[in-house]
């Protein structure tokens, strides 16, 4: 264990650090490991829902302070939030997320103390994501995002693309690129084939593209193009109404089709392992934690470029399956069609991705050099 960030406390503040904040909570958990194993102390600053105490112990040992919501939750006022990192003693405040009410409290530390404060949209400045709940974010700008994004000592973009959104929305290009890290791979060398099963997994919501998806295997179904054992297996949690949504489909689906509902742990490691393709026909996406994962699985990928991982595609552990059922549809069949020892390569390239640039080793050091840096040059006054 290198100490980098010894002696170093850093708040991480989110809107929620349990499952209802989907890849956003599994990119915090992986920060708080980043810091500890790089000497820190990482402290966790969150509003409180109802998960919060079941999913507290993924951040074991690093201290989780949660805060109640008054009003509104789709805004997320929490009278004590800023009072427990105040009170927390912070070289460094970095905020995950936006568009909710720890963006100003965010903003009012940054303020108060003049220490660092760095922001991670986590793809939220996405033009697909701004569009959607128009005025809300005109007004969330006016109140108080503007005056976060300005006053932070840096904005982090998770890719290059983001860093570009950023610059659209905020004004400002200095992002730092760091790109979230992978989990430890968990197929080394022997790699026994896998049945035809096809996995959408993540959260359930209108920007991944299921109903596409379901379209494209209706209708490989329908021309007779699935093998009997195909199997697209949809996987997930999400708001009721979209979930809802989502067993409509269901219902006009093949038999092949089926909802598993939330996985998580143990039993979302062993889906991705039996797997032999992970799908996300996302429309939007910031760094999607679930094809991470699925890399550290051995599993390839079928993806859209809105996903922003084109190292996928360059490396050969991902096919671009486009937008559309019919895009769709032509990926899948070539997929499908893949001899085993192509689908071999296409693994190893997987799990490669997943021991290299997206290790956990090579991600803590950028980051070890960014707080440090942050916080070397934490001169630079708080707007």
């Amino acid at each position: 264990m290198q100490d980098d960030l010894g002696g170093i406390r850093i708040g991480l503040l989110t809107a929620s650090a349990s499952r209802l904040g989907g890849g956003v909570f599994e990119a915090v958990a992986a920060q708080a490991a980043l810091i500890r194993e790089r000497g820190g102390e990482a402290i966790v600053f969150a509003l409180e829902d109802q998960y919060s105490e079941e999913d507290r112990h993924r951040f074991a040992p690093a201290r989780v302070r949660h805060s109640r919501v008054a009003g509104p939750r789709q805004i997320g006022f929490a009278p004590d939030l800023l009072r427990h990192m105040l009170d927390a003693g912070l070289d460094c405040l970095h905020l995950h997320g936006i568009w909710m009410y720890p963006s100003r409290a965010g903003y009012l530390w940054r303020r108060q103390t003049g220490r660092p404060y760095l922001i991670s949209p986590h793809g939220m400045l996405d033009p697909w994501i701004t569009s959607r709940g128009r005025w809300k974010k005109v007004l969330a700008r006016a109140g108080y995002e503007r005056a976060s994004w300005q006053s932070a000592s840096a904005l982090h973009a998770l890719t290059a693309r983001e860093a570009r959104d950023i610059e659209a929305e905020s004004g400002r290009n200095d992002s730092i690129v760091i790109a979230n890290p992978g989990p430890a791979a968990t197929v080394q060398t022997a790699r026994p084939p896998r049945a035809p099963q096809f996995l959408c997994l993540g959260r359930i919501h209108p920007k991944k593209n299921i109903d596409a998806l379901i379209a494209a295997w209706n209708r490989l179904e329908t021309d007779g193009r699935l093998p009997p054992d195909a199997r697209l297996v949809i996987a997930g949690w999400g708001d009721e109404a979209h979930v809802e949504q989502l067993r409509a489909g269901l219902s006009r689906a093949a038999p092949s089709v089926s909802f598993a509902g939330p996985v998580y742990g143990a039993a979302k490691r062993e889906l991705l392992e039996q797997s032999r393709f992970l799908l996300l026909p996302s429309l939007s996406e910031g760094l999607p934690m679930v094809i991470l994962e699925a890399w550290a699985a051995g599993t390839p990928v079928l993806m859209t470029t809105e996903c922003n991982l084109p190292e996928g595609f360059a490396q050969g552990a991902a096919l671009d399956c486009g937008l559309t059922p019919e895009t769709i549809a032509g990926c899948l069949h070539r997929s499908l069609a893949m001899t085993e020892p192509d689908w071999q390569n296409m693994s190893r390239a997987a799990t490669a991705l997943a021991e290299g640039p997206f290790s956990a080793a090579t991600i803590a050091d950028q980051w070890a050099g960014a707080y440090r840096d942050l916080i070397v040059n934490s001169g630079k006054p708080a707007a």
